[in-house]
């Protein structure tokens, strides 16, 4: 009896631990089939948000173009960068944000395959490279309408703007799907991990590709659209100050002609204010005669000024008043 209680006391521990176990493994097991609910309502509402962005972007892209099809009066030159740059936009929505949206809702987890990683990275950098560069064709598109303005229809013809916008979609493939498809833009452990798991769609480059991929996608056409700005709001200050001594010039004619009509309605005794001094009649003749030329000289010079505007104030006004 003795014995059989000690087998007992001695069982009893391992008995307990192994029911212990069972019941944390059940537990597990329900967990697993059972998912957390504000883990469902936080998957419905990522999926919520990238399916407005998506959608959002594919519209408005899209009404773009649109916009500038059907009415005439926007099918200029400057328009066909930005009807390109909504059509990169607009690619990027459909080809590259829903690959991401699909890791994003699957906790990092790619469901697609080896190959289509490298079409979905190829995309990613292919269609972002081509956004930035039509903003730095842009900002070229505008220094030249504003800052020089004379030149722009000689430079900026429908050849050049062909050959611009056909650059801005070749360059970004040769940096994208060839060095991508090739492997040459990673490493040899980062390839061989991904032989090994296909479930990851990690991006890592080595140093070169990221030297020349961020040198061609980033910092040469923001170098070049940061100069091209600074350029344009200093056109713009001058034409400010231009524009406020034009301003200045028409009022004080005004003025002087204003002066002159008074003396003209109250015959030779009529004394301005300002004409104090004068104390003869003669006095006041001439100093009306000599008002009277001064203002004739400079209501024509005024005249000769606005119709002779400077071309190329007028046009760069003209174009920064569009923007």
């Amino acid at each position: 009896m003795a014995s059989y209680s000690a087998t007992i006391s001695t069982n009893l521990p391992s008995i307990l631990q192994n029911t212990t176990i069972q019941n944390k493994t059940n537990i597990t097991t329900l967990e697993n089939h059972n998912p957390d609910w504000l883990d469902l309502v936080l998957l419905f509402v990522k999926g919520g948000i990238f399916f407005i962005i998506i959608i959002s972007a594919v519209l408005g892209n899209a009404l773009v173009i649109i916009s500038v099809h059907r009415h005439r009066k926007l099918r200029v030159i400057t328009n066909y960068y930005v009807v390109s740059l909504a059509m990169a936009d607009m690619l990027v929505a459909l080809c590259a944000m829903t690959f991401n949206a699909s890791v994003e809702l699957t906790n990092g987890k790619w469901l697609f395959g080896y190959f289509m990683c490298d079409v979905y990275n190829s995309l990613d950098v292919y269609f972002s490279t081509a956004s930035i560069l039509h903003l730095c064709c842009i900002s070229v598109d505008r220094y030249y309408a504003i800052v020089r303005p004379l030149e722009y229809p000689i430079t900026m013809t429908h050849k050049t703007v062909s050959f611009m916008l056909a650059n801005v979609w070749v360059l970004p493939a040769l940096m994208s799907f060839t060095p991508i498809f090739l492997g040459w833009y990673t490493t040899n452990e980062h390839q061989e991990y991904r032989l090994t798991h296909p479930n990851n769609c990690s991006f890592i480059t080595n140093k070169y590709y990221a030297v020349i991929s961020s040198s061609i996608s980033f910092w040469i056409p923001g170098i070049v659209m940061v100069t091209m700005y600074c350029r344009i709001y200093k056109e713009a200050v001058r034409q400010r100050k231009a524009l406020t001594r034009t301003s200045s010039n028409i009022i004080l004619n005004s003025i002087h002609q204003h002066r002159t009509s008074y003396r003209d309605r109250y015959g030779d005794h009529y004394l301005h204010p300002s004409d104090g001094e004068l104390t003869t009649v003669g006095q006041v003749n001439g100093r009306r005669s000599t008002s009277s030329g001064s203002a004739a000289s400079y209501g024509t010079t005024i005249t000769e000024f606005n119709t002779a505007m400077n071309t190329r104030d007028s046009k760069a006004a003209t174009e920064l008043n569009n923007l």
